[in-house]
């Protein structure tokens, strides 16, 4: 059996058909651990100033970290739900999100908390996809399953210069008496490259190896204004599998048509797809894929990459290399494929007499950032560390303050 069936439910919902798991009785103890109740025992909930909310929130100073869940034996989490009164970009990159399986002292999830739930341009959105939502844009809710054999552990830790006055959460898991053998544990990275290397992929998934599946990941692009209001979005998304080195074996055709759009990109939110920011006056974009009805499995290993890309008119990009901007020209277009111009492989200069006019497709460098989602066939992977708080927060791009109209310059609009 395949780790598949842990996704029937977001399946079903997507398709007009009969669900029985709603109405077919499974095993399983359904247990939510929040401040009422932090060790989910059972008829133990609720126990403070005599079962009227007298233990809803915890304060996290700086500095500090807190449990959100702590469980022994088998099990799954369904889902969990968080807010804070503060969702500042500091406390968003800030605040580290870790969850531990089966004991492990290394946690298969490390990563900005923010960044999980689709903030990497510094501010939550209302939204709602198949693995993540915030409804109003003021909680943080995963839907993603979370299969554990002989434990799990949550813990959230205010890496933020300030203190956390207030955090509510719960987190839903069922115990169960064993998973499937089969069953693949959820790991998720965080990366961040604040000046790409020109000509250099992005790594959106640096390699790991192990047998699991690619569920997919949240990017954020923060771009560099030294080029101005050209287009950054042609880097095309590169999926290396099972012994891939040079070249990938799924490759795609541009960033925004990895994520399902053409021809630019807006913001707007679907279940599997999406762009939560798309704010070119302040040059902040975060996007999604998810490979739930176009599964990714893998055997041995996987990176997954991205290419750092842009475009503009050939007049545009010449301009600014005449203004020594940062970049090289690897294509024109001249809007079909007679005369398009393959100028790396070909050795010939944007700047060559008798070459056509057309669309330039150019290596640039701006700030990437991404989260990606995948599950593994052991509790650890081999990836590195998240890096210090102290990175993280450097060079932060918030939203435009929300005292500005809808249609002043410089509101994102969301």
């Amino acid at each position: 059996m395949s780790p598949l069936p842990l996704l029937v439910p977001f399946l079903a919902a997507a398709a007009p058909m009969e669900d029985s798991s709603l109405y077919r009785w499974q095993e399983g103890e359904p247990r939510w651990a929040s401040p009422e109740n932090p060790r989910a025992e059972k008829g133990a909930g609720g126990s403070e100033n005599r079962g009227a909310k007298g233990h809803a929130f915890e304060t996290l100073p700086a500095g500090k970290s807190l449990t959100l869940a702590a469980v022994e034996g088998a099990g799954i989490v369904d889902r969990m739900w968080i807010t804070t009164e503060d969702r500042s970009p500091e406390m968003l990159r800030g605040l580290r999100l870790d969850i531990y399986w089966d004991g492990a002292a290394k946690p298969a999830v490390s990563v900005p908390l923010g960044d999980f739930f689709g903030a990497g341009a510094g501010a939550l959105v209302p939204m709602e996809t198949a693995l993540i939502a915030s409804p109003e844009g003021r909680s943080y809710v995963s839907y993603i399953p979370m299969p554990f054999r002989r434990g799990a552990r949550i813990v959230v830790t205010n890496e933020s210069p300030k203190q956390l006055n207030l955090i509510f959460w719960d987190v839903n898991f069922r115990r169960l008496p064993s998973v499937p053998a089969d069953a693949l544990y959820f790991h998720a990275f965080w990366s961040r490259d604040r000046a790409t290397k020109v000509g250099r992929d992005f790594e959106v998934l640096p390699r790991v190896t192990g047998r699991g599946r690619f569920l997919g990941t949240v990017v954020t692009t923060l771009t560099d204004p030294a080029y101005g209001k050209t287009w950054w979005g042609e880097g095309e998304a590169k999926i290396y599998l099972d012994g891939d080195r040079e070249l990938a074996t799924l490759v795609g055709t541009g960033t925004e048509d990895y994520i399902g759009t053409g021809w630019g990109q807006g913001a707007y939110v679907n279940r599997y797809q999406g762009s939560f920011v798309a704010d070119e006056p302040l040059g902040r974009w975060t996007y999604y894929r998810f490979h739930i009805p176009d599964p990714i499995y893998f055997k041995q290993d996987v990176k997954v990459a991205l290419q750092q890309l842009g475009g503009n008119p050939k007049e545009k990009i010449i301009e600014l290399l005449n203004e020594g901007v940062n970049l090289k020209p690897v294509t024109i277009d001249p809007g079909q494929r007679t005369n398009f111009q393959q100028l790396l492989s070909s050795g010939k200069k944007v700047t060559e007499p008798g070459l056509p006019k057309g669309w330039t497709n150019f290596y640039r460098s701006d700030d990437v950032s991404a989260v990606s989602f995948f599950y593994l066939d052991r509790p650890v992977s081999n990836l590195p560390a998240l890096s210090p708080a102290s990175e993280r927060l450097q060079a932060l791009r918030p939203p435009a303050p929300p005292d500005k109209k809808p249609d002043e310059p410089g509101n994102p609009g969301q």
